[in-house]
């Protein structure tokens, strides 16, 4: 991955995956960001079913995540149980218009591959009527 945005720490997580991810994402490096993902990998995104595979999880990042800033505070590890371990990570995604609180669920599997990544939006109802406008 060639960008010269720093990995920034996550509180409470200590994973390179987790931490290419929000860097890659955050530097619109997609294809790198895809490249975390297992094969048959599944991502989650606010207001879709899941997004499966490189080839469409790239598509959508790039038609949806342009100028996007994650910025990761925290994380937890909730399990880790059948060689998969299971993280949380809440923080804030800057996109041009707004930003907004978002909680993000990462399962990896033993070759530290995302599994799949559910982005939760942190919004009360009527703060998601105000994006829209």
């Amino acid at each position: 991955m060639q960008t010269d945005t720093p990995i920034q720490a996550i509180a409470g997580i200590s994973n390179t995956t987790i931490s290419h991810y929000f860097q890659s994402l955050n530097a619109g490096d997609f294809n790198s960001t895809v490249a975390l993902f297992a094969t048959d990998g599944v991502m989650y995104a606010p207001f879709e079913s899941g997004i499966v595979g490189a080839e469409a999880i790239a598509l959508y990042l790039q038609q949806e995540a342009l100028g996007l800033k994650a910025e990761p505070h925290q994380g937890i590890i909730e399990s880790q149980e059948n060689d998969l371990v299971l993280l949380r990570v809440n923080g804030k995604v800057q996109m041009p218009l707004f930003g907004v609180n978002v909680s993000w669920l990462f399962v990896l599997n033993s070759q530290q591959q995302i599994v799949s990544v559910t982005i939760k939006l942190l919004a009360s109802p009527q703060e998601l009527l105000n994006l829209q406008r």
